[in-house]
């Protein structure tokens, strides 16, 4: 499974952020940050999917020189972190999301509506009552300049480019909203365990032509890469491996994860992602 220094130029190396690359601070490692930066410089392609939006992901890579627009809302956008532009993005058709918001309504929990409109990300909510959703305002707003635009209904927002929704709460409450919307046949949602918050579950939805699967597609057609080499954690990182040659967990990540992988490698605590490339990429 090695990188040899001829096939170099015609790989992409993609990883997912949080319980893959991140440690459990949500950071990068300084022995990460220096082994992902002398292989770029190396000729290494390099790229990100994540369920993160913009904002954050400018942040926490900006120590690393990325050289490969990154995938976003779990393959809703691809994005250029140079040009700061959306390069490629699957909307949510105004039919579906009007279902979406009849699916999640009667949970009265605190969840987030996304839209991109001229590359700018819109971010709405109508409450914050929960304390997850409390904190995950606080933290993006503290530390990443996040902004976030309350709503009365969700139902006002019709008239955006709407892409993205996401909310987090117990599994139990999630689970029925989870398989009304997987019924919308123009919806895909993803449904998760929180990587940080015992007891949360992520229900994540995005148009049915949406995944980190159809991105990395795109990304291969557009840079006309021969090999994908994707490393990740969790349920959401199942459609990136299916469009992988390769496909690498690590060791923290969940069961189902580890038995689709071609290899599992050391944890996220222990640099798993930059030490199999530094140990297997041959210069």
């Amino acid at each position: 499974m090695t990188i040899k220094n001829e096939n170099l130029f015609k790989t992409l190396v993609i990883s997912d952020l949080d319980g893959t690359l991140l440690n459990n601070e949500k950071r990068i490692t300084e022995y990460t940050e220096k082994t992902l930066n002398r292989l770029i410089g190396c000729g290494m392609n390099f790229s990100i999917a994540t369920a993160r939006t913009a904002a954050t992901v400018q942040k926490l890579l900006s120590s690393i020189h990325v050289n490969i627009p990154v995938i976003l809302m779990n393959g809703v956008c691809v994005y250029d972190l140079h040009t700061q532009k959306y390069v490629h993005m699957e909307s949510m058709a105004r039919d579906a999301v009007k279902k979406l918001i009849d699916a999640v309504t009667p949970l009265q929990s605190s969840g987030f509506l996304y839209a991109i409109q001229d590359h700018e990300l819109f971010t709405f909510y109508e409450n914050d009552a929960s304390p997850h959703a409390t904190e995950f305002i606080r933290e993006r707003k503290e530390g990443y300049g996040k902004v976030f635009t309350k709503v009365r209904s969700f139902y006002d927002c019709l008239d955006f480019n709407l892409v993205y929704y996401s909310v987090a709460d117990s599994k139990e409450n999630l689970a029925d909203v989870y398989r009304k919307i997987e019924s919308v046949n123009e919806l895909r949602a993803e449904f998760y365990k929180d990587t940080y918050n015992e007891g949360y579950w992520y229900l994540e939805v995005c148009s049915r032509n949406a995944s980190k699967s159809h991105a990395v597609e795109f990304l291969r057609k557009a840079y006309g890469f021969q090999l994908v080499f994707g490393f990740g954690d969790n349920l959401n990182d199942l459609p990136l491996f299916k469009a992988c040659d390769q496909s690498f967990a690590v060791m923290n990540a969940a069961p189902e994860v580890k038995a689709k992988a071609s290899l599992v490698i050391e944890s996220n605590q222990e640099d798993g992602v930059a030490k199999w490339l530094e140990q297997n990429i041959r210069l």
